[in-house]
């Protein structure tokens, strides 16, 4: 579990006073120690209580943002984890890793860009053989770039690069693991607030978050006879590279602003809904759910 006090109040003292981030601008996909100021992934904060000791764990975008403070949380619980990434992201990757190796437990660094199927296969096979199997397949990668533009100008490229990298990749990559999973395994995706109050100009992404909803509810249907439990977390606006690569600088002062707590989430409050859904022992009959963590924006 996590200090609660302590999480919450380091995440009210990371804010600002309109409930964002000071104005700032990175390349894609952005690298977490070019933030200002540094997002909280629990590594003060997260205390485990062995929840998932014994289990193995791939989670995709696991260098950075919610997918380190998964990761850390995790291997607290006890669980080994394999990382992907993009190369890009290796100064990411490896800093996770640290965090993974110093709660005592096995990190994989698999770097890829899963847009094609042959690459997300290669990450299922490659997590498989270096963890000796997978209990928890978290299909947490995404990417967003907000648009001013109308839909005229929307580029097949652009277009491409969203809907391969978050629906896409979720699919081959479940896929290729659904086969290898047994019974008692969780399948646990990222979806986002988007697919509940979409943004313009996150049409695209927005869209693909929508899908990804009906894609849990669907395929917790089918394996639910397995007993493979299949759920999704919809963060709200969290702080991670992800905004000040695809965001414009000065939306970020009041990013989460409008939020009923009246500020952006930090990765450390969302990695404990991860770790709920993970569980056997807390989760054994939560299956086809998705948790929203929003800041009190609604998901239904």
């Amino acid at each position: 579990m996590t200090s609660h006090d302590e999480t919450n109040n380091r995440a009210e003292s990371l804010a600002g006073p309109e409930g964002g981030f000071p104005s700032q601008e990175q390349t894609p996909p952005g690298l977490t120690s070019h933030m200002e100021p540094l997002p909280d992934h629990g590594e003060d904060t997260y205390v485990g209580n062995g929840r998932l000791t014994g289990l193995r764990a791939l989670i995709t975008g696991g260098d950075s943002g919610i997918g380190r403070a998964v990761a850390i949380a995790y291997a607290r619980e006890g669980a080994d984890v394999a990382l992907s990434y993009l190369p890009e992201e290796q100064e990411d990757a490896e800093a996770t890793a640290e965090w993974v190796h110093k709660a005592g437990q096995k990190a994989v660094l698999i770097p890829g860009d899963l847009q094609t199927e042959k690459a997300c296969a290669e990450l299922a096979e490659k997590a498989l053989a270096e963890l000796g199997g997978i209990d928890i397949l978290v299909n947490n990668a995404g990417f967003q770039m907000a648009r001013t533009d109308g839909i005229e100008e929307l580029r097949d490229e652009d277009l491409d690069r969203v809907i391969k990298t978050n629906l896409y990749a979720t699919f081959w990559l479940t896929r290729a693991v659904v086969p290898h999973l047994t019974k008692g395994a969780s399948i646990i995706t990222t979806t986002s607030i988007q697919a509940y109050e979409p943004s313009t100009t996150l049409l695209d992404y927005a869209a693909t978050k929508a899908a990804l909803n009906n894609f849990t509810v669907n395929l917790a249907a089918e394996l639910g006879p397995r007993g493979i439990r299949v759920n999704a977390v919809a963060p709200g606006p969290i702080w991670t590279p992800l905004q000040p690569a695809t965001q414009e600088g000065d939306h970020l002062v009041s990013f989460g602003g409008d939020t009923p707590l009246g500020r952006a989430g930090q990765p450390s409050e969302v990695a404990p809904a991860f770790v709920f859904l993970a569980s056997p022992a807390d989760s054994s009959y939560v299956s086809a759910t998705v948790i929203g963590v929003t800041g009190g924006k609604p998901v239904f």
